[in-house]
């Protein structure tokens, strides 16, 4: 059984106040919880865990300094999407830029460098019977990104039909994944859908550099 722990848990860095965080028993280590949407950074000795499955999560750390994070997204998939199209850039490549950017944007801003920047990719089961490109498009989005920017991908372990449960270590760049049974699918696959209907609904906020 581990150990109860010695010390209080350490503060959020501004702006991921909200993010649900405490002491995890099953990894002896203060932890947080990413819901689908969100992303998480720190430059804390602790994990960041999630459940995926059509959805990616990109784990980014600066190998230097230990500072990284995780995210959680499903590109949205909508009637508008095709106007933006013809105007030259998709909703849904839009999104995906966003969830990415701002997320690399918080590590540099909390002492990464981009040159020392490694990525590790989960997630996009086919799981959602009658969406089965849906994992697949964010897979690619997500390799198509990182090449575009130049970025070292050391591990993945992406698609087929299961659901996963990711827990990363951002200060060790460590990752434990488990792949889960379908008893757990009907569970994921209602919150992926309430997750991918709320960001339809929804247009991207606030300023980021798009290319």
């Amino acid at each position: 059984m581990a150990a109860a722990p010695t010390t209080r848990l350490p503060l959020a860095l501004p702006g991921f106040e909200q993010i649900k965080r405490g002491w995890n028993i099953a990894y002896d280590a203060y932890s947080a919880r990413l819901n689908p949407g969100e992303y998480y950074v720190t430059k804390n000795d602790e994990c960041i865990y999630t459940t995926l499955g059509s959805c990616i999560s990109a784990c980014i750390r600066d190998r230097a300094t230990g500072v990284g994070g995780m995210n959680h997204f499903m590109l949205p998939v909508s009637a508008d999407d095709q106007g933006a199209k013809a105007a030259g850039l998709s909703l849904a490549t839009r999104y995906g830029n966003y969830a990415m950017e701002h997320m690399i944007n918080d590590i540099l801003k909390n002492g990464g460098r981009r040159e020392n920047l490694e990525v590790k990719l989960f997630g996009g089961g086919q799981i959602i019977a009658n969406m089965t490109d849906v994992g697949k498009r964010n897979i690619e989005f997500a390799r198509d990104y990182i090449r575009i920017e130049r970025l070292q991908v050391t591990a993945e372990d992406v698609g087929d039909i299961y659901p996963r449960m990711v827990v990363y270590f951002p200060a060790t760049g460590k990752v434990r994944v488990k792949r889960l049974r379908s008893l757990h699918n009907n569970i994921i696959v209602e919150q992926e859908n309430k997750y991918l209907h709320d960001i339809e609904g929804k247009p991207v906020g606030g300023d980021i550099e798009l290319f």
